[in-house]
């Protein structure tokens, strides 16, 4: 099921290579789901969480009917380019590797990246030394996969998944000593819902920039620039009415 967002219509220009334009009412956004509490399913269903609350406002501001598109997440640039959806909004970090193939709204969210292991695990900081030998969980073709791959190949076992469910799982069955995600994400999945089971190793982890990028931006196919504009401005104006405030409290409290 796809939640749709019914707003007032209006016309959308969008840039297509040549001089020639698009109207948009209708505006397609792929996510991978679920990654909680940024992209899920409530008890109802119905799909919620910081980006896709954030999408309808934006869309809603925009004056466009919204409508989201699930997608995994190692396929979800190329189905942007196929045409699939129209945007990403899926906590995409924005990075130079990504702005050779997508054109990146402004920032949104800066969340860092942390490790978690079973509670009373031996790894007490992270270094070479401390995950030799160890067996390490990252979310398949993410900038966290790329990071712990660069650093971490040559002394530890990575396994790759293509959600943090089944991270979670091969962590509780002792087939992985750690895994490596968003904070958020960790917390959600790990902390919050299995009590006292898990806990945060080292410190949180938001450098290098080449990996982590600057944050998290909605992602477009690089000719549509109009439409990105469009976003943009919509984004700075819930920003400045307390719109964005009130989503991020939601999800965030006071973190």
């Amino acid at each position: 099921m796809k939640k749709l967002l019914t707003v007032s219509i209006l016309g959308v220009a969008m840039a297509a290579g040549t001089a020639q334009a698009r109207d948009y009412d209708h505006v397609r956004i792929g996510v991978d789901v679920p990654y909680e509490p940024m992209e899920y399913r409530g008890a109802d269903g119905e799909l919620t969480g910081f980006d896709i609350d954030l999408g309808n406002a934006l869309c809603a501001e925009i004056g466009v009917t919204c409508e989201w598109i699930e997608q995994e997440w190692d396929g979800i640039i190329p189905g942007l380019l196929a045409r699939n959806y129209d945007a990403i909004m899926s906590s995409m970090s924005i990075n130079e590797e990504r702005r050779q193939t997508v054109l990146f709204s402004d920032s949104y969210i800066t969340i860092p990246g942390a490790w978690f292991a079973p509670a009373g695990s031996e790894i007490e900081e992270i270094s070479e030394e401390t995950l030799t030998d160890k067996s390490i969980g990252v979310q398949r073709g993410t900038t966290f996969d790329s990071y712990v791959t660069d650093n971490y190949s040559g002394v530890a076992s990575i396994s790759r998944y293509s959600t943090a469910d089944d991270m979670v799982l091969d962590l509780q069955a002792q087939r992985l000593d750690i895994v490596f995600l968003e904070f958020i994400v960790g917390q959600a999945t790990l902390l919050d819902a299995h009590e006292d089971q898990f806990q945060v190793v080292g410190e949180m982890v938001s450098e290098p920039e080449e990996y982590f990028g600057e944050g998290f931006g909605i992602a477009f196919r690089q000719r549509d620039t109009a439409l990105a504009e469009r976003f943009n401005e919509a984004l700075a104006t819930l920003k400045e009415d307390g719109t964005y405030d009130e989503i991020y409290q939601r999800y965030f409290g006071d973190e």
